[in-house]
């Protein structure tokens, strides 16, 4: 997993509430075994409309998201991070995310960042003006041009997780010696010889 430090780049405004995971990928593209090449596929139903907001220029190659409430409700796909970290995504800002949603972006690398309605509505109106934001996971931060600084909670697991880039495997090689010494002591309580 790429670490995350910190983001500086264009943010698109998806001013919806209530995105589901199959809005984000639908059920019919979640066939394949891989965690690429779902990006094609994200807002699929969506994307058809030439005016929504991922179709415009300024949209492409942007890495922060600004969406509505309750982003990623609904099923428990990881597909839905997947597709959007394979879009270019690398934050996700809303007022309120879904609970599983959540923990996949994390996982995945894609940092779910809530923030109350109202500061969500500053970085809109901040982007229409300077499309430009600066979200700093090490010192949990978010920035523009303009000035405005917003500061973001984050617990401090998924933290360490985005900004060191460890999924579940690198989180436990990093305790490789600590194991060693456990297993060079451990003593079995049964004869697992005799059992097997």
């Amino acid at each position: 997993m790429r670490e995350l430090r910190q983001v500086t780049g264009r943010a698109v405004v998806l001013d919806r509430a209530d995105v589901d995971t199959d809005q984000i990928i639908p059920k019919q593209f979640l066939k394949r075994i891989e965690r690429t090449g779902y990006g094609e596929f994200l807002f699929f139903d969506w994307i058809r409309d030439p005016d929504f907001v991922l179709n415009r220029p300024e949209s492409r190659g942007a890495p922060i998201l600004l969406a509505g409430r309750n982003f990623g409700c609904g099923s428990s796909r990881e597909h839905a991070a997947w597709a959007l970290e394979d879009f270019g995504f690398r934050v996700v800002i809303a007022p309120s995310f879904g609970d599983i949603f959540r923990t996949n972006a994390v996982n995945t690398g894609l940092a779910p960042v809530a923030l109350p309605a109202e500061d969500v509505a500053r970085l809109r109106d901040a982007v229409g003006d300077d499309n430009e934001l600066t979200v700093d996971m090490e010192r949990l931060e978010i920035s523009h041009p303009s000035g405005l600084r917003i500061e973001f909670p984050f617990d401090a697991h998924s933290q360490e997780t985005l900004v060191h880039g460890l999924d579940d495997i690198a989180r436990t090689l990093k305790r490789e010696a600590a194991i060693d010494a456990f297993e060079a002591t451990y003593s079995p309580r049964f004869d697992l010889a005799r059992i097997s």
